[in-house]
């Protein structure tokens, strides 16, 4: 008799499996086949059946995968799968927020089909000084992505610019499966911490002194909450495109490819010298609205500027 699980922590060959209908962990193997040709056959987020051997016999049909292209290989790595939630957690201190990194992950987001969550961590050392929040704030609404505003290492903090902190993040995990995604030192792991009450302490490090993290998680892995699922990853410095198509980027950029369809020739290249672009044409450049958008489209092209390095035939 074959039962329903999911596999919570994935390795070459074994795989630490939950069985629905018991919510009892067991490591199991696969069969042979599900591991012919690609390593990451099987992945964290995955929905299986077992059999009473505790052996993987079928992987069933996923909703999403996270996935990239490795060009020099020309192979698709799938890294975690049946993900409802992209929650992308950025410092507003240590390290520095990063805009174009923020945006970097909207892109994945769009690509696999995953609703994103902006959260702004560690307000309780904003510096009004070194970064325009509002403007970040209202940059996120503009594409309707729900923001937070917490601090994990302060539970106690209190919200300054937006109704949405961390009670109001809980509530949104509830029931469902989450992967966090950001720059090493932002507090993901104490954040997953927050968000599951104390239930779930991985293994992290505080920043370093000149403002790189330290991260000490090295694998994916889902963390059982009891009503939510957090999917943990490695904390990265950047977080590179060249693996798509320069033709896709635009559609991972509604808001520009709204804009875009205005211009007055298809190919619009989008640069101030461009005849006839709506960008430079028909907005108007001193209003707010335009400053928003415009810091949108700078990241498109320089996103667009990386990819075309890469040949479009070696990502085929």
């Amino acid at each position: 008799m074959l039962r329903k699980a999911r596999v919570f922590k994935s390795g070459k060959r074994e795989f630490e499996c939950k069985i629905f209908e018991t919510n009892e962990m067991v490591m199991a193997t696969a069969l042979g086949n599900l591991l012919k040709g690609d390593e990451n056959s099987i992945v964290v987020g995955d929905y299986v059946m077992i059999d009473e051997h505790n052996t993987i016999m079928e992987v069933l049909k996923r909703t999403n995968e996270m996935f990239r292209l490795i060009v020099r290989e020309q192979k698709k790595k799938v890294t975690a799968s049946n993900c409802d939630l992209m929650v992308i957690v950025s410092s507003v201190s240590r390290p520095e927020y990063k805009r174009g990194i923020v945006d970097r992950f909207l892109v994945r987001a769009h690509q696999w089909g995953i609703r994103p969550l902006m959260v702004f961590n560690k307000m309780d050392e904003y510096d009004s000084a070194t970064l325009d929040i509002k403007f970040e704030f209202d940059r996120m609404n503009n594409l309707g992505i729900e923001c937070f505003e917490v601090s994990a290492a302060k539970q106690d903090y209190k919200n300054q610019f937006l109704e949405l902190g961390l009670e109001d993040l809980k509530q949104r995990l509830q029931g469902k499966t989450s992967i966090f995604l950001g720059q090493s030192g932002v507090g993901k792991s104490k954040l997953i911490s927050a968000a599951s009450e104390g239930k779930i302490n991985l293994l992290s490090r505080d920043v370093g002194k000149v403002g790189k993290g330290k991260h000490t998680t090295t694998w994916s892995e889902i963390v059982d909450c009891d009503t939510m699922s957090l999917m943990d990853s490695p904390g990265i410095r950047s977080f590179g495109v060249e693996d798509l198509l320069e033709e896709d980027l635009i559609t991972y950029f509604p808001d520009i490819e709204e804009g875009a369809v205005q211009c007055k020739f298809s190919n619009c290249a989008h640069t101030e010298d461009s005849p006839g672009c709506f960008f430079y044409s028909k907005l108007d450049q001193n209003a707010y609205e335009t400053t928003l958008i415009m810091s949108r489209l700078e990241s498109y092209l320089r996103m667009r500027e990386e990819i075309s390095e890469t040949p479009s035939y070696l990502k085929k």
